[in-house]
Parts: C-alpha cells; sequence; structure tokens
C-alpha cells in the first residue's frame, strides 16, 4: 500500500516520468481538454492536481496490517502438494487403545529430515498407497498433526499423527475399510509414506505464555492438543515458557480407549498450577441425573469457572473432534451468558474474531 500511495503522488510531479506518460489518471484526463495551452496555466494545473492527491493521501491512511494473537510468525503452508509429495518412512506405529476398547487407534512417527517444517496445531495430508476403483491415485487425507514442532525425538526431524482405523458397516451389510486410515494403521516401520502440506493456521497456538488454553477434544481430535501440550510441558524453549492455565476436556466412549493418560498424568504431577485435566467417558460414567458423560456433561460441572474464563481477554477455546460436541457447548454457555445480560451466539461471534474460540471439527 505505501508504495502505491508514493506512486500515485510522484506521478503528477514530473511531467517527464515514463509513469505519467504511460497512463494518465482519469482526473488528469477530464483537465487537459478545457486548460488553455500556456506554460502558466498548466503551471497552475500541475500545483493543482499535486495538491489534491496529497490531501487524498493524507484523507486515506494505509490500512493497518493485523497482528495475529497467535504463533504464526514464519508459518509454512503447502510445501508439498500431492503431484509431488515429501516421501518420509514410517519409523514407529503402535496400537494405543486396550484390546477391548471399541476401535483401534494408533500412534505412528514418521520421518521427515526436518524437510516438512510444521508447528502445534497444523496438520498434513497423506496419500494411501495404491489406486481407486478408478484406477487414480487415492485422495490425500488430512490429519491433525499430533507432535510438537520438535518432534517426539526432540530433534524437528519427526512428525507424528495419532490414527483411529475405520472399519463399519454399511447398509447393504458388507464390511467397509477406511482406505487412508487403514493404509496408516497397517505400516511397519521402514515403510514409505506420501505426506503433503503442512495446512492449516486455525489451531495455532496463542502467543501470550500467560494465557488461559481450554483444549476440548474427542477420541483422536486430542491430536493437536498433545502438540500443545508437550511444548507447554514437556520441552523448554529460549523464546517460550508456559506460565498461563491449560485446560484439558477429553472425551471417549470407555476407559480402555483413553489416550495419553500417562503422559497426561505426569504433565500434572509436574504442573499442578498450571496443567488439568478432565475426562468424559461416555459408557461409563454418569453425571449426578444419571445422563450419560459426554464432554458438554463433564464440562457443565464447571460452567461457572468456565464461564468467568471466557470473560478474559487471555482465554484462548480450542475444540477438535465430532461436529456435535460445538452445539453440547453453546447449550450450557447460552444461559450462563443470559445471566450476565450477554447475548451468548453474538458474544462468540466475537470470541472468533478476536481469535479466541478455535473450532476444527469432523
Amino acid at each position: 500500500m505505501a508504495a502505491v500511495t508514493a506512486a500515485a503522488v510522484s506521478i503528477p510531479s514530473s511531467s517527464s516520468s515514463p509513469a505519467a506518460k504511460a497512463s494518465p489518471s482519469p482526473s488528469h484526463c477530464l483537465f487537459l481538454p478545457c486548460t488553455p495551452r500556456t506554460t502558466r496555466a498548466r503551471g497552475l494545473l500541475l500545483r493543482a492536481q499535486v495538491s489534491t492527491t496529497d490531501a487524498a493521501a493524507v484523507a486515506t491512511p494505509p490500512k493497518k496490517e493485523k497482528i495475529s494473537k497467535k504463533q504464526d510468525e514464519g508459518v509454512v503452508t503447502n510445501k508439498y502438494r500431492p503431484k509431488e509429495p515429501y516421501v518420509g518412512k514410517c519409523l514407529l506405529n503402535t496400537k494405543i487403545t486396550a484390546d477391548d476398547a471399541p476401535g483401534e487407534t494408533w500412534h505412528m512417527v514418521f520421518s521427515t529430515e526436518g524437510e516438512v517444517p510444521y508447528r502445534e496445531g497444523q496438520s498434513i495430508g497423506v496419500i494411501a498407497d495404491g489406486v481407486d476403483k478408478n484406477g487414480k491415485p487415492h485422495k490425500l487425507r488430512l490429519y491433525s498433526i499430533a507432535s510438537s514442532a520438535l518432534g517426539d525425538f526432540g530433534d524437528s526431524k519427526t512428525v507424528s499423527l495419532c490414527v483411529k482405523r475405520l472399519v463399519y458397516t454399511n447398509d447393504q451389510g458388507e464390511i467397509v475399510k477406511g482406505v487412508c486410515s487403514n493404509f496408516l494403521c497397517d505400516l511397519k516401520p521402514g515403510s514409505d509414506v506420501n505426506i503433503t502440506g503442512p495446512v492449516g493456521k486455525e489451531m495455532l497456538m496463542p502467543k501470550d505464555p500467560n494465557a488461559n488454553i481450554i483444549m476440548l477434544a474427542t477420541g483422536t481430535g486430542i491430536a493437536p492438543f498433545r502438540s500443545f501440550l508437550w511444548k507447554m510441558f514437556f520441552e523448554k524453549h529460549d523464546d517460550y515458557k508456559f506460565n498461563g492455565l491449560g485446560w484439558l476436556f477429553l472425551g471417549v466412549p470407555t476407559s480402555s480407549s483413553l489416550l495419553y493418560k500417562e503422559e497426561f498424568d505426569k504433565m500434572k504431577t509436574n504442573a499442578p498450577e498450571n496443567f488439568r485435566v478432565d475426562y468424559a467417558v461416555s459408557r461409563e460414567q454418569t453425571n449426578a441425573q444419571g445422563e450419560k458423560m459426554y464432554i458438554q456433561t463433564r464440562m457443565a460441572e464447571y460452567k461457572e469457572e468456565l464461564w468467568e474464563l471466557l470473560k478474559k481477554e487471555n482465554t484462548y477455546v480450542y475444540m477438535c473432534g465430532l461436529k456435535g460436541m460445538e452445539k453440547g457447548i453453546d447449550d450450557i454457555m447460552v444461559s450462563l451468558a443470559a445471566k450476565d445480560g450477554i447475548d451468548w451466539a453474538e458474544y462468540k461471534k466475537q470470541l472468533k474474531k478476536g481469535e479466541q474460540w478455535n473450532v476444527e471439527v469432523y
């Protein structure tokens, strides 16, 4: 914008300017036919034009560039695309749910040699090997990254995913397997993996090291929050030390399907003043009214405390997982906001505008 403004101001000031010769503005053309062709008249005309242009420039200041509250400096997106993916190798692939859990979830680590520079909260795409029923390469599937930018090995040369194996029975009674999830869950160490991205800025962490970060996850929606929490509580950084509150709500169907519980227990032990975690196990727990314990049910037990946090400028909410969870949370907040004379729908819009309400659901 500054360069454009400077050019607009400088064009009338010199009749020998190439830009002025090439394309005079419409306002210049309007003046020319009615101006007497004398040196003095042209001089007056030029002075009038310069004055008008300068005044316009002063009256219309350039728009201020929006400064994000998130850790977005130097963020890379779409370095690798489907036609030219990065080929990494599977280093580790292990099932992290118990045998009696309803479904399998796997944690996997891929080598990147530092060539896929991602941030906490971003995603990568994976293209499964083989072709579809039409003989074309499979389409990429996006997965939230489950490791911090340093990676599980701390050398910035790996990326991790948390993937649930998709298997279901269709209306015809046939067993259907998700192409990409089964490809990933079946990967053996040493296998190649076609990776695209990284992508996304919605779920980037806030810059403020004193922020209140409320994380709401169902199932494998825990992935971005594991990346957050490793940076917050397991790593040391010269330019970042978390001193705020990290509060995680994780919803799963059974206790045998709880993900990364040992890690979260250790974080809670190491930083009891800065980390809280609450689980909602829907098939095993109920609230005082006998209702199944979904994530919004668990949150309702702390609704007053959560609402007080949401009224603070340094509170950020991140939500990842099943799409239905957001409505349940809205239902809690509507009545709480109304007590303070606040319209929740409008207030949530303001939170979103201020980058304090961040949602990635499917």
